[in-house]
């Protein structure tokens, strides 16, 4: 998810585990313990942009890392915080809980996990919600606002912590029961429709959880569509893209075409953008597809030759967003 919604979850969490002995520190801790995965960031750095694709959500989103850094973390706060006299499974309990539920939901998303790592490269992504849902934050923003207006001794602020979570998760459960229902519905449209596919995907459009993306992979290309959750027609509108191996056939030992071709779990297409080859990872969606039928895709690396690809993962996902743009997107929410 994103790191605001990290940071209220963490606050409130905190505020729950510790509240009534750290006061208001216990949620600036656990604001720290839910952020602490993200530290993967700094690998940017020195790293070229294929390479920190694999390194985020890689090592620090496993189990192996959350095992290991809890009881660290967990000794370390309890020497700090003696006179507080929380004990050192509390805190293994207060670090080791807000690291996994940070691995749970970002496990959620498109972008996926590294869980296994290292024993394992597997990404785990369960395309069930957007990496920002406005729906699922605000109740923890909410909540963590009321928490700090509100005084340090007052009986409210369990309340208020409880509030937040409550209805973050129970929105969560709509996000599952939605992927459910979409997924058992794509499938059976494929099955009607006589379409054959060696795997499929869905996965939220953008800021909701009610339009979905739809990829249906057969052995030269893709079926690409979108589903509403209030769809009453039994169709997909499906356009198809080839996945064009034969372009980046030529460059198979490049190590950025390896990379992004194991990040992409091999949902990616290659096209020529002019004279520029352009490789596309689909789990991302294309740029408001709901009402330009040959829209371009959101994450497109620029092959050859070598162009400027920081911030791949971001910069195709509201471009040419407007009024018209998102009035559209309401609209094809609301249903064929």
């Amino acid at each position: 998810m994103d790191s605001i919604t990290h940071i209220v979850l963490g606050a409130c969490i905190g505020e729950l585990i510790a509240g009534k002995k750290l006061g208001k520190r216990a949620m600036l801790l656990g604001a720290l313990a839910q952020s602490l995965p993200d530290i993967d960031f700094v690998a940017s750095s020195w790293l070229n942009t294929s390479s920190d694709l694999l390194a985020h959500r890689g090592f620090t989103h496993s189990i192996l890392f959350a095992i290991l850094i809890s009881p660290v973390l967990a000794l370390l706060s309890e020497r700090w915080h003696r006179k507080h006299d929380i004990g050192f499974r509390t805190w293994l309990f207060f670090w080791g809980i807000q690291i996994f539920i940070h691995l749970f939901i970002d496990s959620f998303n498109a972008y996926g996990i590294g869980l296994l790592e290292p024993f394992s490269h597997h990404r785990f992504s369960f395309n069930t919600i957007f990496v920002a849902d406005p729906l699922f934050t605000i109740w923890l923003i909410i909540a963590s606002v009321a928490l700090l207006v509100i005084n340090k001794t007052s009986n409210r602020r369990r309340w208020w912590a409880k509030f937040g979570l409550v209805l973050s998760s129970a929105y969560f459960s709509y996000c599952v029961l939605n992927k459910l229902l979409i997924d058992n519905t794509v499938r059976a449209i494929l099955k009607e429709r006589q379409i054959s596919f060696n795997r499929y995907f869905t996965t939220p459009t953008p800021l909701n959880n009610l339009l979905w993306f739809v990829v249906a992979e057969n052995d030269s290309g893709y079926n690409i569509g979108y589903r509403s959750v209030f769809d009453k027609n039994n169709s997909i509108a499906f356009r198809y893209v080839n996945r064009n191996y034969s372009l980046i056939k030529p460059l198979r030992g490049n190590v950025d075409l390896q990379h992004l071709i194991r990040f992409s779990q091999g949902y990616y297409t290659a096209e020529m953008w002019h004279d520029t080859l352009v490789f596309n990872d689909l789990r991302f969606g294309d740029m408001a597809g709901w009402k330009y039928p040959d829209a371009k895709f959101v994450f497109h690396f620029y092959l050859q030759p070598s162009q400027e690809n920081k911030m791949v993962v971001q910069r195709g996902r509201f471009a040419g967003w407007n009024k018209d743009v998102i009035l559209s997107l309401l609209r094809r929410i609301k249903g064929n």
